[in-house]
């Protein structure tokens, strides 16, 4: 299948993943045996879109994020993003080009540092700014995630799940990225608490420019947010389009039973 495109010829894909294949194996001696986890392929972002990436668990959806940001480097394939091909071995710059955003923002905030320590360290450490504007950089931050500036003072803790997310959101915004993955961002939220932080994506999107690849198991938010979607089952792409194409004429089976499992409200 060949990579998504987008919705209108205006936008150029800021990434495509062509081929893209990973293999474990599993088991000892006699009994040891290959799994596929990405089995070749193909998908592509277009700039300033959302792109949302389904399926159910072990389809390979985490996987084929963990390639994208180097965390698994055991591949096969072709990456290229923004232009240019990428390596296993990426240079600082290109690290910092494509940001994640995990399912649980807890795990990726030191729970001794305030959030102004921890983003003021990210800002000091890449030298995104000069040492004198970090301060400003902070406040503005927040403001991107709509959060109040005295979020600064807070630990971890203290915050709730959705305020902890949106933290997470402005680490990543801190380093001026091209490309935002958000693995399952929304999946352990409460409903009400994932609306804000699907609009918060869509006004990145349109403020910002950020392109977004979305993973996510919630369909419903999916077609409400992202301009296209990738449906994978077992580590293959089986089916992939604009997003309301997709959802209204499906054309592979396994999708339609995606769509089947969405819950409709009867009253």
């Amino acid at each position: 299948m060949s990579p998504v495109q987008p919705t209108t010829p205006v936008h150029e894909n800021i990434l495509e993943m062509r081929d893209i294949r990973v293999e474990y194996s599993s088991g000892r001696g006699g009994g040891k045996r290959q799994i596929v986890a990405l089995n070749d392929v193909n998908l592509a972002v277009p700039k300033g879109t959302i792109l949302g990436l389904v399926g159910e668990s072990g389809s390979g959806k985490s996987t084929l994020a963990r390639v994208l940001t180097a965390l698994e480097r055991s591949y096969t394939g072709t990456i290229t993003f923004d232009g240019g091909v990428l390596q296993t071995q990426r240079t600082k710059e290109l690290r910092r080009q494509i940001q994640m955003v995990f399912q649980d923002p807890y795990s990726s905030l030191d729970p001794r540092m305030t959030i102004r320590q921890t983003i003021s360290e990210l800002l000091r450490v890449h030298r995104i700014i000069e040492r004198r504007h970090v301060e400003k950089r902070c406040r503005e931050l927040m403001g991107q995630v709509q959060l109040p500036a005295r979020a600064l003072d807070s630990y971890p803790i203290s915050m709730s799940g959705g305020q902890r997310q949106r933290v997470a959101i402005a680490k990543a915004l801190a380093l001026e990225p091209s490309l935002l993955v958000a693995d399952e961002a929304v999946s352990a939220l409460d409903v009400s608490v994932q609306a804000g932080i699907v609009n918060l994506m869509a006004d990145l999107r349109d403020d910002l420019g950020l392109s977004v690849l979305f993973i996510a198991h919630d369909l419903a938010v999916v077609r409400n947010l992202c301009e296209n979607v990738v449906v994978m089952y077992h580590g293959n792409v089986v089916e992939g389009g604009p997003t309301e194409a997709l959802f209204t004429a499906p054309r592979d089976d396994y999708t339609r039973k995606l769509l089947q499992s969405i819950p409709r409200i009867r009253y």
